[in-house]
C-alpha cells in the first residue's frame, strides 16, 4: 500500500501539465521595488523599466528582466537585478531577487535595504 502511494504520489510530482503550469511565465514591464535606509528610516517605492537604471540614494538599481507566473500574476515574481553603491566598482548585488522571498537573495549592504515587491504588467 506504501509504496503503491509513493508510486502514484511520484507520478504526480513530475506530470507534464503540473511541470508546464509551474514554468509558465509572463515577462513584466517594469519592477516596483521598496527601498530603505536603515539610517534614517525613509521608506520609498520605486517603479523602474526593464532595461533601466535608476538612482536612490548612493545606489544605481538596474532592472533586466522582471516576471511572474502566468496563471497568478500576484503570487511570486522575481526580478533581475544590479545594484551598485556609485561609490564602489564591483555591484552589492547581481542576482535575481525573488518577491516572496526577499531574505533568499539580498542586498547586503551596510546603509541601503532593497526588496522586490512585484513586476509592473502594463502600462495601465
Amino acid at each position: 500500500m506504501i509504496r503503491t502511494l509513493t508510486i502514484i504520489v511520484g507520478l504526480l510530482a513530475v506530470s507534464p501539465v503540473s511541470a508546464q503550469n509551474q514554468n509558465e511565465t509572463e515577462t513584466g514591464i517594469a519592477a516596483e521595488l521598496r527601498t530603505l535606509d536603515t539610517l534614517t528610516g525613509v521608506v520609498r517605492d520605486l517603479i523602474i523599466n526593464i532595461g533601466q537604471t535608476q538612482t536612490y540614494e548612493r545606489l544605481t538599481i538596474t532592472v533586466q528582466d522582471c516576471r511572474y507566473p502566468k496563471d497568478n500574476p500576484n503570487s511570486d515574481a522575481y526580478a533581475l537585478l544590479t545594484i551598485r553603491d556609485i561609490r564602489e566598482e564591483t555591484p552589492r548585488f547581481d542576482a535575481w531577487m525573488i518577491a516572496s522571498s526577499p531574505a533568499l537573495s539580498a542586498l547586503d549592504h551596510p546603509r541601503y535595504d532593497v526588496w522586490l515587491l512585484r513586476c509592473k504588467m502594463s502600462d495601465g
